[in-house]
């Protein structure tokens, strides 16, 4: 293996039971060429019941072989801990040992330029605390993004930070909601009620899901906190076949890769760009709207798809 630099962060994977996803995942990342000299740490989730588990033993078995990097950490959970325990946990105990950090999800295809933007980017805001996330995925396609872009909301797919920034995280969706809702700021959080991301964090309060993304978004929202975000996707999201946990959207989300660098140029001033967050509310409108919503549900009728 080649020696670890230690200016490059680690890179967080963490899988589940989806061999084929992980594996195309892994490849897309070795194709980045930071990965040789890069700290791969995958987090592995115990199977939920004797139905995953022939899925969860093929993805270690995979997870053993895997080439290409520095260093290459394998934590296998003895229990399964969901996706939220274990991004919450592993996040917090890599991000306090190394100061940053760059995490993935076992559904995503990245970019060879994925590991350059990222850790330029670490390096360019190190100092900046009014910048906390660092998000690669654009599910927008608009045109009138400007390659790089800081707003107040938070992405997870293909995202990074810092230990000064993860401070701020909240797992209590409860507090979350209350303060939203007493500084009235959930239509501004939900993009101006374009999407739903309050109702999101009221359901996880309530238990019916189990979202650690929501949570990070609202405190980082909350504290006025920044996130870097690309008009130009080095991150596609795989997931979206029905194998996950959290799927659906079909091509809602479908990004088209960014096959060049992406320069990380800091940006001055360090306040939202108000356009990009009106792309944003623009796209959701347009795919979240009633009647966007009402066509694709007699869409999935006439397929004689009755499901959610």
């Amino acid at each position: 293996m080649e020696t670890t630099d230690n200016r490059l962060a680690p890179i967080l994977l963490f899988a589940y039971n989806r061999p084929q996803h992980t594996r195309r995942l892994v490849e897309s990342l070795c194709r980045n060429a930071e990965a040789r000299q890069s700290r791969l740490i995958v987090y592995s989730d115990a199977p939920r019941n004797d139905a995953a588990r022939p899925a969860v033993q093929e993805v270690r078995r995979y997870l053993r072989t895997i080439r290409g990097f520095a260093q290459v950490d394998i934590i296998e959970r003895a229990e399964n801990w969901g996706l939220a325990r274990s991004i919450i946990a592993g996040v917090t105990e890599q991000v306090n040992r190394y100061g940053r950090v760059i995490v993935l999800e076992d559904d995503l295809v990245l970019s060879p330029y994925f590991l350059r933007f990222m850790n330029d980017a670490l390096e360019a805001y190190r100092d900046e605390p009014r910048v906390g996330h660092i998000q690669a995925c654009d599910f927008t396609g608009d045109p009138a993004l400007p390659p790089t872009f800081l707003i107040r909301w938070t992405g997870s797919w293909g995202w990074a930070t810092w230990q000064r920034a993860w401070r701020l995280f909240n797992p209590d969706g409860r507090a979350l909601l209350d303060e939203l809702q007493r500084r009235g700021l959930t239509r501004r959080f939900d993009f101006d009620g374009t999407y739903r991301y309050t109702r999101m964090l009221r359901r996880q309060v309530e238990g019916k899901n189990d979202s650690w993304a929501i949570r990070w978004n609202a405190s980082l929202f909350l504290a006025d906190v920044l996130s870097l975000n690309v008009g130009r996707s080095l991150v596609l999201n795989d997931g979206f076949d029905g194998s996950g946990t959290h799927c659906g959207g079909g091509g809602l989300y479908r990004s088209k890769l960014w096959m060049e660098p992406l320069p990380v140029a800091p940006i001055s001033p360090v306040e939202e760009n108000e356009a990009a967050r009106q792309c944003l509310a623009r796209y959701y409108r347009r795919h979240f709207g009633f009647w966007a919503k009402a066509i694709r549900r007699i869409k999935r009728t006439l397929r004689g798809d009755f499901g959610r």
